[in-house]
């Protein structure tokens, strides 16, 4: 019997999830990708507490026009700035089980444009 899309994204984030983990000085960056919005969260999973985070539905972005990509990559713009303000440079990309493709990737490079490393 095949998988739904759900069940086959949910063993791909669990196959991820064992090797990623994130820490005070490197948090895990994770992303979640629903049909309308994209949300990013900058968790350390060692203490078990999110540090920063953004989404698509924040303030600054909600008035913002364009396409479901073009709002993803001021989405990574903005936890990039948190990031930075936080003091934090690096961290570990969870993809959270969502291919490295799209609205995901344009969230990636904008982060690391924005001065976030991994």
């Amino acid at each position: 019997m095949s998988l739904t899309k759900l069940e086959r994204r949910l063993r791909i984030k669990n196959r991820i999830r064992k090797v990623v983990t994130g820490t005070a000085e490197r948090p895990r960056m994770n992303v979640f990708r629903s049909n309308k919005q994209i949300s990013v969260q900058l968790i350390d999973d060692l203490q078990g507490v999110t540090l920063v985070a953004a989404s698509s539905r924040d303030k600054s972005l909600v008035d913002a026009a364009g396409t479901k990509a073009e709002k993803a990559a001021l989405v990574g713009k903005l936890i990039a700035e948190k990031a930075k303000s936080a003091g934090i440079e690096n961290v570990v990309f969870d993809r959270n089980g969502y291919l490295y493709h799209g609205r995901v990737k344009q969230l990636a490079d904008a982060a690391r444009e924005g001065g976030l490393k991994f």
